[in-house]
C-alpha cells in the first residue's frame, strides 16, 4: 500500500521535480488506448511511469539509467488473464524466470492447486515469494474448494465465510473459476461468495465450457464478467454477445486460439476489444520452445488479426475485464514500470522488459537473478499415506470368476472424456483389465491423512502395454493418482511418491525408469525451467515406454479428477459422471462362467 509520502514523491516526480530513475529513450510507443504509433520516450521513478512524451530532458538526472530502444516498439507488459501456476510444476520464482523474459509481466490467478494441499494460510509465504520476484500476481479468491462436485477430499475448503473475510482486502481482485454447475445448482457457498464480491464491486470469473442458450442465459444471472472456456468460435460469439469478456486459451495441449479467434477473423471484428489472452495450463518445455503470451499474440496475428488489435489482447483488454487497469495494461503516467521493447509489432519478438521498473531481460539475455527462497516445513510436500500393497489396486468383485462389463473413462482429449462399456474378465474375485482391449486400471488415495480414501475405477484410450504411473500434482485436489496395467508396479510409483514427498513418475517392470520430485507442497519444484524440461521429456518418454500413444500421459493423468470436465472423471470419493454431478459405479453387470 502506498503511503502519504510516496504518494507526495510521486507527485513530484510526475513534475519533474525528483530525476527519474530510469528513462527509455528514441522507441516508438504502441499505444494501446488510442490504437496508435508514434515516437516517446518513458521516465520510470519508483516503479511507476512518470512520463510519457517526445522529450523527457527534464526527468534526467545523474544517476538516472537510460536504456536505448533506437528502432524497438515499446509494448505494455502482457497479462496472462487465467493461469493455474502450480500446473506447470513450477514454484512462483521459476515461472517468473519462464514467462517475464517472454513478455508476460501479469497474470491473473487463484492459487487454488496451493489452497487444496497447504490451505489458505499457507498462502503468506507464496504471497512474500511473489513479491520478491518481477511478476505482478492478480489474485481472486476460489469461489470455494473444492471445486469438484461431488466433493472430493483436500486439505482446506473455502467458503462463503471466507470471502467475507477476503473479499474486503487489497490483494484480492474477485471470484476466481466460478464454475456453471456451482451456479446451476444454487450451491449456497457459491451464492453468498458472489454476493459478497458484488457488494465490494469485484468481478466474477467464469468458467462454462459449451455452454449456450438457457445454460448460459442462467449462468449469466450470476453476474459472471469473465469466461476462458469456449470450445467453438459460435459458442466465443454467442458470450460476447451477451455481454461477457472472453479470454481465448491457448495451453500446452488445449489449443483453442485457432477455432476461437474465428468469431472475430469470420464473425464480428469489435468482439477483438472485449477479448484477452490466457494460457490456463503451459509446461515448462512448451515455454521454452515457443514462447508464453509472445507466441499467442504472433498466433493471433497469423490468424490475420492486426497486429495492434493482438497486443491490445495481450494488454489493455485483460487490464479492463479483470479491473486492474489502473495498474497495469497500457503505457501511461501512474501506472506500474512494465514495459517491452520488441522489433516490430508484426513479427513481436520481445528483446527488453522491465517489469516492476526493473530491468529483467536485455536484448534476449536474463540479467536479473531468480533466486527462490527458503521452504518452511509447512510447504515442504509431505503424503500422510502408509506404503501400499499390490492388492491395494485390485478392483474386487463378489463373482469369482466369470467377466464383468464396466464403464471406463474413455480419453478423447484432455478435456473431453467419454463413457466406454467394456467386457472384461474376473479372476478370482477381481476384475482385470485388458492392454489388448485398451483398458488400464486407475486409482485415486486420499493424501492428506484425513479420510483415507481410495477409488477404484477403469480408463480406456491411453494404449498401455505394461507399468503404471502415478501423479500427487492432479487438479482440482492434488490427491495422489495412480494408472496401469500391473498393481504391483502401481504400488511402486504411489510408494516412490510417498516416499519422496510428492511428484510423477513412470514404472516398468519393478523399476522406477523415471521421476520428477515435486517438494513444494508435492506439486511445484524450484528446478530451472531448464532442468523442468528435461525432466518433463523424460517422463514423456518414459510413459511411451509404457506403449502410450497419448501426447503427454501425465497431463492426462493429473487431470482425471477434474470434475468440470464432460462426460466423466475420477476422485478419491469415486467415479463421477458430470452431466448428472453424481458418483457411478463403474461395473455394469457381472456375469457368471455358470450363466455365461
Amino acid at each position: 500500500m502506498t503511503t502519504i509520502e510516496e504518494f507526495e514523491q510521486y507527485i513530484d516526480a510526475g513534475a519533474a521535480k525528483i530525476p527519474a530513475d530510469t528513462v527509455i529513450e528514441h522507441g516508438t510507443l504502441v499505444n494501446v488506448d488510442t490504437a496508435e504509433y508514434y515516437p516517446a520516450d518513458v521516465a520510470i521513478y519508483n516503479g511507476k511511469i512518470v512520463a510519457v512524451d517526445e522529450d523527457i530532458n527534464d526527468y534526467i538526472g545523474p544517476n538516472t539509467k537510460h536504456i536505448d530502444a533506437t528502432d524497438k516498439y515499446l509494448v505494455p507488459g502482457m497479462i496472462d488473464g487465467h493461469i493455474h501456476v502450480e500446473c506447470s510444476k513450477m514454484s512462483m520464482t521459476r515461472f517468473a524466470q519462464a514467462v517475464v523474459p517472454h513478455g508476460t509481466t501479469s497474470i491473473v490467478s487463484g492459487l487454488d492447486e496451493y489452497i487444496s494441499t497447504i490451505g489458505s494460510k499457507g498462502l503468506d509465504e507464496i504471497f512474500t515469494e511473489i513479491d520478491q520476484s518481477p511478476l505482478k500476481v492478480f489474485w481472486g479468491l476460489p469461489y470455494k474448494t473444492p471445486y469438484t462436485i461431488p466433493k472430493s477430499t483436500i486439505s482446506y475448503d473455502v467458503s462463503a465465510k471466507d470471502h467475507e473475510a477476503i473479499q474486503p482486502n487489497e490483494n484480492c481482485y474477485g471470484v476466481w473459476e466460478t464454475v456453471r454447475e456451482a451456479v446451476e445448482t444454487k450451491d449456497p457457498d457459491t451464492l453468498k461468495a458472489i454476493l459478497t464480491a458484488q457488494k465490494y464491486h469485484k468481478p466474477i470469473f467464469g468458467c462454462s465450457p459449451m455452454a449456450t442458450g438457457k445454460a448460459l442465459n442462467q449462468f449469466l444471472m450470476s453476474g459472471v464478467h469473465v469466461d476462458h472456456e469456449s470450445y467453438s468460435h459460435e459458442e466465443f460469439l454467442e458470450k460476447a454477445r451477451k455481454g461477457i469478456h472472453v479470454v481465448i486459451r491457448e495451453s500446452s495441449v488445449t489449443k483453442f486460439l485457432k477455432e476461437n479467434i474465428r468469431a472475430i477473423t469470420e464473425g464480428a471484428a469489435g468482439v477483438a476489444r472485449h477479448t484477452s489472452f490466457c494460457t490456463d495450463d503451459v509446461n515448462a518445455r512448451d515455454i521454452l520452445n515457443h514462447g508464453h503470451l509472445d507466441h499467442m499474440v504472433r498466433l493471433a496475428i497469423k490468424a490475420g488479426v492486426s497486429p495492434m488489435t493482438a497486443i491490445q489482447m495481450a494488454t489493455i483488454n485483460g487490464a479492463e475485464a479483470y479491473h486492474i487497469d489502473d495498474q497495469v495494461g497500457s503505457i501511461a503516467p501512474g501506472k506500474d514500470a512494465d514495459i517491452l521493447l520488441i522489433d516490430q509489432p508484426g513479427s513481436f519478438t520481445v528483446d527488453t522488459v522491465v517489469s516492476k521498473g526493473q530491468l529483467v531481460s536485455e536484448n534476449q539475455t536474463e540479467v536479473m537473478g531468480f533466486n527462490p527462497p527458503k521452504r518452511s516445513a509447512q510447504i515442504q510436500g509431505k503424503l500422510k499415506h502408509a506404503p501400499m500393497q499390490p492388492a491395494d489396486f485390485d478392483y474386487q468383485v463378489d463373482q469369482s470368476a466369470g467377466t464383468a462389463l464396466v464403464r471406463t473413462i474413455h480419453s478423447v482429449g484432455p478435456f473431453v472424456r467419454k463413457a466406454q462399456d467394456i467386457e472384461l474378465t474376473i479372476k478370482n474375485g477381481v476384475v482385470i483389465p485388458d492392454p489388448e482391449k485398451d483398458v488400464a486400471s486407475v486409482s485415486v488415495i486420499e493424501r492428506y491423512g484425513i479420510n483415507g480414501n481410495q477409488s477404484h475405477g477403469f480408463i480406456s484410450g491411453w494404449s498401455f502395454k505394461q507399468g503404471a504411473i502415478a501423479t500427487s500434482a492432479s487438479p482440482d485436489d492434488n490427491n495422489l493418482v495412480v494408472a496401469g496395467v500391473n498393481t504391483s508396479d502401481m504400488a511402486l510409483a504411489v510408494n516412490t511418491l510417498i516416499e519422496c514427498g510428492g511428484g510423477q513418475v513412470v514404472v516398468v517392470d519393478g523399476k522406477v525408469v523415471a521421476l520428477l520430485e515435486l517438494p513444494i507442497a508435492g506439486i511445484t519444484t524450484d528446478l530451472t525451467p531448464t532442468q523442468l524440461a528435461e525432466k518433463e521429456i523424460e517422463l514423456k518418454h518414459a510413459a511411451e515406454q509404457l506403449g502410450s500413444t497419448l501426447p503427454d500421459p501425465l497431463f492426462y493423468l493429473s487431470f482425471l479428477p477434474i470434475t468440470a470436465i464432460p462426460d466423466l472423471a475420477i476422485t478419491d470419493s469415486g467415479n463421477v459422471d458430470y452431466p448428472k454431478l453424481a458418483y457411478f459405479n463403474p461395473i455394469l453387470k457381472v456375469t457368471s462362467h455358470n450363466n455365461a
